[in-house]
């Protein structure tokens, strides 16, 4: 997310420049890596305690909302915004999705969401925009609700190869999870932990997904979810 709709310019295509040989290889089919962070949530709130039901979810960078898609028949709403008027051209089946034109801003008000998400969208952001986007999502959450950044693991270098050659991510700026975390409580929220998966490829997680439960504190994963509340 720069001061310019970059992901204007890849919109019309974007499914096929994401493409990648090894990326390709681990996921057979495209919705794999949605719907792999849709049962991360999930698996999130039942370890907590916590209902989806009745609860509202920001997505903030959703694209053409594959992963609320996943969402809808839990939460009461799901929303999105996106930096690109051309990519949520996609997303508008969904509860409430909207243009944001400043990378600063989010177009909500105050205390209107129970979960703020934002997938794969920091690396994209410039870093001294990071903590003004982080507390914009601390402002659109209730008290107590909760904040997701799942980014690339940059210590994996399978991720940093493909990271190098995706044209979408021509000027992406990996995050490690400690800077995730750091962004979080300078922002005054209450960081939870980092969980990493996409360890096993898709025919291998359809047999044998559990297992990838055993490599949650294992910093190695293809990607990391940093979770905190407000």
């Amino acid at each position: 997310m720069s001061e310019s709709p970059e992901f204007d310019r890849f919109a019309t295509d974007y499914k096929n420049l994401v493409k990648d040989p090894v990326r390709d290889r681990f996921a057979r089919d495209a919705t794999f890596f949605a719907k792999r962070k849709w049962i991360l949530l999930k698996e999130f709130y039942s370890r907590k305690n916590r209902p989806m039901a009745g609860n509202a979810w920001l997505d903030v960078g959703c694209g053409e909302g594959d992963l609320l898609r996943y969402g809808r028949g839990s939460f009461a709403k799901v929303a999105g915004c996106d930096f690109s008027a051309k990519m949520i051209e996609a997303a508008q089946d969904l509860d409430d999705v909207r243009v944001q034109t400043d990378p600063t801003r989010l177009p909500f008000d105050d205390a209107q969401f129970d979960l703020a998400t934002a997938v794969c969208v920091f690396h994209h952001v410039a870093p001294p925009y990071r903590p003004k986007l982080i507390l914009e999502m601390k402002r659109i959450l209730k008290p107590g609700g909760l904040l997701c950044l799942i980014e690339h693991n940059a210590q994996n270098p399978v991720v940093r190869g493909i990271v190098r050659r995706v044209p979408v991510d021509e000027n992406a700026i990996l995050l490690k999870q400690q800077e995730c975390r750091d962004l979080m409580q300078q922002a005054g929220i209450q960081f939870l932990e980092t969980e990493f998966f996409l360890y096993l490829p898709q025919p291998i997680y359809n047999v044998c997904g559990p297992l990838e439960a055993l490599g949650r504190r294992v910093p190695l994963g293809g990607q990391y979810a940093a979770f905190g509340v407000k």
